[in-house]
């Protein structure tokens, strides 16, 4: 679904894959995130994206109210306290998303979908 402003001028369509492209390199920016995590549900493995394909790991909804829910499948990196990297994670997206679109954000899951070492 697409999240729909009106204004003076006319009306703003923003896509879902927008909001998720710009919540990708913000999350990446995130301390202890590793990067975007793509699952094969048939095989069930996980493999790191590519900062190209950032979007195949985040999911974005737009209620018909305009509010977003986010769904992250990310990648940390070994050693860092996980639940101080989520929380940073989501009150960074929740910030910025809301900025840069001006639609409130509702809901943001992280499902950690692996750990790697980092060099």
């Amino acid at each position: 679904m697409k999240g729909c402003m009106s204004t003076e001028l006319g009306i703003v369509t923003v896509d879902a894959e927008v909001i998720a492209k710009y919540a990708g390199t913000v999350a990446v920016e995130c301390f202890g995130i590793v990067g975007m995590a793509a699952v094969n549900m048939k095989d069930g493995l996980v493999h790191l994206l590519k900062k190209e394909s950032l979007t195949k790991g985040i999911q974005v909804r737009i209620s018909e109210d305009n509010h977003i829910a986010i769904h992250f499948h990310v990648i940390v990196s070994y050693g860092v306290n996980i639940s101080a990297v989520t929380d940073n994670l989501c009150s960074n997206v929740k910030y910025k998303v809301e900025e840069f679109s001006g639609m409130p954000v509702d809901k943001i899951n992280v499902y950690i979908e692996g750990v790697r070492v980092i060099d």
